[in-house]
């Protein structure tokens, strides 16, 4: 088991049966991002500048990087172009997870998910409520498998998406795309 205080960046496996030697721990992989919002723009979007100063931070590269409305649509088509680029490695999505009506992100995502990664989730809630106490379990925050590429789906809000990707995304994303990826 990794130490939570140590840094994304730092990572190193302290279990020798982990699978973490099979994943050269500085690739660079080419990450999607979409934001999901009604209304926020390129311009205007702190949670989607915050995932892409994160994964810059380690190392990644963001393959693109869109806003869409919040609406199944366009998120489908989306995460549809994405896993069918074949130098996509991983999609990080923001928004859309709550349970207000047109919070439709992790309906669609699960639709479209070859295998589902429960834990994320519930690891997700398990910091936050920590953080922010008992509001963190209105997330529907997840993860999982499409094809080859892994998709994360973030909460909105900047602080959730610094905890999710701080403590949830950065310390797997290489291992789950070297995984997916055979």
């Amino acid at each position: 088991m990794t130490n939570p205080s140590k840094s994304p960046a730092s990572h190193q496996c302290e279990s020798p049966d982990c699978g973490c030697s099979n994943v050269d721990v500085s690739a660079a992989l080419r990450v999607a991002v979409i934001t999901l919002s009604d209304t926020r723009t390129i311009d205007n979007d702190p949670s989607g500048d915050r995932i892409v100063a994160l994964l810059e931070d380690v190392g990644h590269l963001v393959a693109e990087r869109i806003v869409i409305t919040d609406d199944e649509g366009p998120l489908r088509e989306s995460i549809k172009a994405f896993v069918a680029d074949d130098s996509v490695d991983a999609i990080i999505t923001t928004g859309g997870t709550g349970i207000a009506p047109r919070d439709l992100a992790v309906d669609v995502i699960e639709e479209l998910l070859d295998v589902s990664l429960p834990g994320f989730g519930e690891h997700f809630r398990a910091i936050s409520i920590a953080e922010i106490g008992p509001k963190a379990m209105l997330s529907r925050a997840t993860a999982g498998r499409i094809g080859q590429v892994v998709v994360f789906a973030l909460p909105g809000s900047t602080g959730a998406v610094t905890t999710a990707m701080n403590h949830c995304v950065l310390p797997i994303i290489r291992h789950a795309s070297a995984l997916v990826k055979g």
